[in-house]
């Protein structure tokens, strides 16, 4: 079986969501990842949102919409909210919601975690919950905590698991069935030590896969053979976005061959 390979957003973010979508079909991409809901502290240059143009990029690419982000739960978050943009993402065919964690209170978050998978599960998306280390759900253990028994699946984000100090071999433990994506790149092997820089990074100076010093490899052999993969590279020196995608589409799958 062929293993799924999606551009994610945050690759090209100057572009549309149609755009992106016609950039991943010429690059060679089996589908992309949408942000539809904005970061704090991001641009984004793309609303109002035009379904239409999105749905025509999509019959004429045929490629499909793997997840819709970002879902940020905090402290006054009510879920109910949210229903309107998933009634959007089934109807773009997306099946995976990407959310961050961004409420101290444990218990809370869980409850709410837990209300948004209820909801999406009506609607046929899974929510994913992304650690990143400058959010409450800063790593893979405080991740499925919050996870439980819900209906929600955990998220990797190479840079950020290893950035988080998660180990390979806690990967083990996790149940097959709450993995249901990877999002893969390269980063330098040197740990910021300040927080901002980090998040600079993060959001928009990764490298290509084999360009940097994350245990790429060992990932990929803790993990699943068979689990999608979203590329989420913002690569920092200038280039069209067709050779951006395009190289790290290049880069991830000689990666993939070598293993």
């Amino acid at each position: 079986m062929k293993r799924y390979l999606g551009l994610a957003h945050l690759t090209a973010l100057e572009l549309t969501p149609a755009e992106l979508i016609t950039t991943a079909g010429a690059a060679g991409y089996d589908g992309v990842g949408l942000r539809l809901i904005p970061v704090v502290g991001q641009a984004f240059p793309h609303a109002p949102l035009d379904l239409p143009a999105i749905e025509r990029a999509v019959k004429e690419t045929g490629l499909r919409i793997y997840d819709i982000e970002v879902f940020r739960l905090e402290a006054e978050t009510r879920v109910v909210e949210f229903e309107p943009m998933l009634e959007i993402s089934q109807r773009l065919g997306a099946t995976e919601l990407l959310v961050h964690g961004a409420d101290p209170d444990v218990a809370r978050l869980t409850n709410t975690f837990g209300k948004l998978c209820d909801l999406a599960a009506h609607y046929k998306l899974v929510p994913n919950l992304e650690p990143m280390p400058w959010v409450d759900v800063s790593n893979m253990a405080k991740a499925l905590r919050v996870i439980g028994t819900s209906g929600g699946a955990l998220l990797i984000d190479a840079i950020h698991f290893f950035r988080g100090g998660d180990k390979l071999s806690d990967i083990a433990a996790v149940p097959k069935q709450r993995l249901r994506y990877l999002q893969f790149t390269d980063a330098r092997a040197e740990m910021p030590t300040d927080m901002q820089e980090m998040i600079r990074q993060a959001r928009g100076d990764r490298l290509f896969p084999g360009e940097g010093g994350l245990d790429l490899r060992g990932l990929l052999k803790a993990l699943p053979a068979d689990l999608p993969i979203s590329l989420e590279i913002p690569y920092a020196r200038p280039m069209p976005a067709l050779e951006r995608v395009s190289r790290a589409l290049k880069a991830t799958k000689a990666m993939l061959d070598a293993r």
